[in-house]
């Protein structure tokens, strides 16, 4: 007799089981004692579990039996308790036998030990009102969106997930972001890396503590009404031989073809996009971390690197698709099957792509031939303006392209500017240390790229530090330079202040995916390194016009066409002296002439905002 229902075998087979997790994996026994193990081994000629339960010696394994020609191995263990440590000894079908964590393994050992830990949660939301809310504003493009984007383990390195629910929650909460979006939570081997290659997809690392506990920091999140985002990996996996490489002793989890199987980038193997059980596994866990976590939406790392066959690779290194071409299709179908899976289960959820090709359609629904996401990353943005603004301000008026194009594809997709993680690290230098000048000079000049980030089209991401004015590179040893926190904390007052505006200015956010939201008012005075736009809200009153001046030279009386005649009030200065800057403005307020022209005043390397009075 199976274990395992009929139904759930029968879904399991065709891919489509909604709920993998309360299948597979470990989940006590319904109305009686111990724990159910399952395990999708297709190929292996015999699946024991073994763990504290059994005593860990090889002939103390529990066997576990086919459930029919599913491919599932099930066992029920009467003595099974939670907090125990277990794996699955699996001969595979080269003979060998290897000692497994679960796929599915909702708890891990701490790294380096890797065994899979039976847990249960039994933690009590308290966040009713944030997902009742979510539910009914899902049209996140129609709202700020402001994210600070954390890697747990260095923000402040020591902390657990309990003590991060008081000390991350009050300081993001005191900055004024609308989000939080965590570097991978899921266990991963290399504690000294952002964790990207993750070997337990369903389980929170135990760094930081259990997985209620990881709850209990989300749960608290969304009482200070701050949503929730992971990033999440379906592009690859590592090899290790304790985890999903060549699981039941074949290719399972990964395409059989070396030359879609394997990453030659990151020495990883990829998922077999065209086996049904294992896009099962990889949905699955999406709608996992949402509906469990109730976290509020994913970015899905290294989309790019799925989508063509030929990605980092030379001829002769890939082969074709039935159609002759370069693009992968079971990915593409994966992701669209990903995004209208999470979409049709979870209200008010956010799918976000990290996409760094001209693909045509990343958020576009799926309907229309899209691949579903609700945003992109604009990585052209990210790219261009850090190119931009690395350059000596001498030199910049050379590439002030750099600085206009990113505005004829501001519309192609619903985009996220990030200044994100992957831009302080591998040699990169940190912001400030990518700003040319003195230290005054490298502070002005990050506070106007805040400024004019903050007001071009597009939902924002700061990666932590920034508003530290972090002088070094990212460091998982020694964390973020918190001794910065009051000598720049000018421009941490800036951030707080940026995100208080950004919330408040409706002309900054409503209209991000149309044409509409946006005119240049000047985008050719390449001279003095200016640009100068418009941001256009839902009426002609939800007006601000921003003035970026990217030079060392201050403006004194730089004229500017506006769209409504009268007075106009400065509601932001990047340079004002409150934030470290010179204190040049335009008096708080200014003018226009006859002819809708007025006279602005623009320190060195300040952004400057004005809405009509």
């Amino acid at each position: 007799m199976n274990l395992i229902s009929d139904l759930d075998l029968y879904l399991i087979g065709e891919g489509r089981h909604e709920r993998l997790w309360q299948v597979l994996g470990a989940n006590p026994v319904d109305g009686g004692e111990g724990w159910r193990f399952a395990v999708w081994a297709p190929n292996a000629r015999e699946v024991q579990v073994i763990g504290d339960f059994s005593g860990w010696w090889p002939d103390d394994g529990i066997a576990m039996h086919p459930q029919g020609g599913s491919g599932v191995w099930a066992a029920t263990v009467p003595q099974a308790a939670a907090g125990q440590r277990y794996r699955f000894r699996v001969q595979g079908a080269d003979g060998r036998w290897t000692y497994r964590s679960d796929p599915l393994a909702k708890a891990a050992q701490c790294p380096p030990e890797n065994a899979s830990v039976l847990f249960s949660s039994a933690y009590t939301w308290n966040d009713e009102k944030w997902l009742a809310g979510r539910a009914k504003k899902a049209d996140h493009h129609a709202r700020p969106m402001a994210v600070y984007e954390v890697h747990l383990g260095s923000w402040r390195p020591g902390l657990s997930y309990k003590e991060l629910a008081d000390e991350l929650v009050d300081y993001v909460t005191d900055l004024g972001f609308t989000h939080v979006e965590f570097l991978p939570v899921m266990e991963h081997p290399f504690g000294g890396s952002w964790g990207y290659q993750i070997t337990g997809f369903y389980a929170p690392t135990a760094r930081f503590g259990d997985p209620d506990q990881f709850r209990h920091l989300v749960d608290r999140l969304h009482q200070a009404g701050i949503g929730v985002l992971l990033d999440w990996v379906p592009a690859h996996f590592p090899r290790d031989d304790w985890a999903l490489a060549r699981f039941d002793g074949t290719p399972l989890y990964e395409h059989e073809d070396p030359q879609r199987g394997e990453h030659p980038d990151w020495g990883t193997l990829v998922f077999n996009y065209g086996r049904r059980e294992v896009r099962n596994f990889l949905v699955a866990n999406a709608r996992y971390w949402c509906e469990e976590f109730h976290v509020d939406g994913l970015r899905v790392d290294a989309v790019a690197s799925m989508l063509y066959l030929d990605y980092s690779r030379q001829p002769g290194q890939w082969t074709p698709n039935v159609d002759g071409g370069n693009t992968y299709l079971e990915a593409v179908s994966f992701l669209q099957e990903l995004n209208t899976s999470v979409y049709a289960d979870q209200p008010g959820v956010i799918m976000i792509a990290e996409e760094s090709t001209a693909w045509p359609g990343v958020s576009k629904p799926v309907e229309f031939g899209g691949l579903g996401f609700g945003m992109k990353w604009n990585m052209g943005w990210m790219h261009d303006t850090l190119e931009y603004v690395k350059k000596d301000p001498a030199h910049r008026s050379y590439h002030h392209h750099q600085l206009t194009w990113p505005s004829c594809y501001a519309f192609d997709e619903n985009w996220v500017l990030p200044l994100s993680h992957d831009e302080v690290v591998h040699g990169k230098r940190s912001l400030m240390g990518k700003l040319p000048g003195d230290r005054w000079q490298r502070l002005a000049g990050l506070r106007g790229l805040l400024g004019y980030m903050y007001a071009f089209p597009g939902k924002k991401l700061l990666f932590m530090g920034a508003e530290l004015a972090q002088e070094s590179e990212w460091s998982e040893q020694f964390g973020l330079d918190w001794a910065h926190a009051d000598y720049h904390g000018d421009v941490r007052d800036l951030v707080r202040d940026l995100n208080r505006i950004y919330r408040d200015s409706a002309a900054l956010w409503a209209r991000d995916t149309e044409p509409g939201g946006f005119s240049w008012i000047d985008p050719h005075d390449s001279g003095t390194n200016t640009v100068s736009f418009v941001r256009h809200g839902k009426t002609s009153k939800k007006l601000l016009a921003c003035v970026a001046n990217f030079s060392g030279i201050p403006l004194h009386e730089h004229r500017i066409r506006l769209p409504r005649p009268g007075a106009w009030l400065e509601v932001l200065n990047t340079d004002g002296e409150s934030y470290g800057g010179s204190g040049i403005g335009s008096m708080g307020r200014v003018r226009t002439d006859a002819d809708g022209y007025a006279t602005v005043a623009v320190g060195p390397y300040a952004a400057v905002w004005f809405v009509p009075a």
